[in-house]
């Protein structure tokens, strides 16, 4: 160092912490990590609350009817007071518009993580329909809800639900173009196709039987199955033998 003990020689080795400043140091680094953990505990407790009284909602508005039931009927439901649900919620809409968003998310994350793996059109699509359908009969409460209860909706959320709706529809006219254009797919009209298959799929809120002869997943697997016999490629003569038949090859 200088004569003034302010500069550190060349190639002088930094100053070693002092059991003391580390110990000082330690319990600042733990408060840090209780206060992000109590953080992220009281996210997941106040998203539990949520969640249950969503539930609680859904049964009711699928049961009753939008209209007619109050929040007065959803507290007693949970056995909680009404002013534990509007810590969480404005108003029976903003309710209603989460119940009614719920199933057309889950459809669409469902295309969105297909779409987002490496597979040809022809295996997106058959996990598409299989991730769809369960989807759909996983939320087969909401789906009817939506539904049935629409015309209740406040415009903010009947809008940001129908830009779902067209993403999904757009993006599943993509992929059928582009298992077209691939030779994978033998669709004339793949908007009308899009729509087709968007309609099988959420259609399946209606006849749906929870505890039926099939499960959710067999109905989703036996559903992929006829979309993909749907889109698959035009049968053609083989020019070296008429007698056989060949499936029009990828390109």
């Amino acid at each position: 160092e200088s004569a003034g003990g302010m500069t550190r020689a060349a190639g002088a080795k930094p100053r070693a912490t002092s059991p003391r400043t580390a110990s000082r140091r330690a319990p600042a680094a733990k408060r840090a990590m209780k206060g992000a953990a109590a953080d992220d505990m009281r996210a997941a407790v106040t998203n539990l609350k949520r969640e249950r009284i969503v539930a609680a909602a859904a049964d009711l508005f699928y049961a009753d009817g939008f209209v007619i039931t109050t929040l007065d009927a959803v507290a007693e439901r949970l056995k909680v007071t009404k002013p534990f649900i509007y810590a969480h919620f404005r108003s029976k809409s903003e309710l209603l518009g989460v119940i009614c968003a719920h199933g057309i998310r889950a459809s669409l994350d469902a295309l969105d993580q297909v779409l987002a793996t490496n597979a040809s059109a022809a295996e997106k699509l058959s996990a598409l329909m299989h991730g769809f359908m369960s989807a759909v009969l996983d939320n087969q409460k909401n789906i009817g809800i939506y539904t049935r209860e629409e015309k209740h909706l406040d415009a903010k959320d009947r809008n940001a639900i129908e830009d779902m709706r067209r993403e999904f529809d757009h993006k599943l006219r993509a992929l059928l173009d582009a298992g077209v254009a691939s030779g994978e797919f033998d669709i004339a009209d793949t908007q009308m196709a899009s729509l087709a298959i968007g309609g099988i799929a959420s259609w399946a809120y209606v006849w749906f039987r929870p505890g039926g002869r099939l499960s959710v997943t067999e109905i989703a697997s036996h559903m992929a199955a006829l979309v993909a016999s749907m889109s698959q490629p035009a049968i053609r003569r083989n020019p070296r033998n008429p007698g056989k038949t060949r499936k029009t090859p990828k390109k």
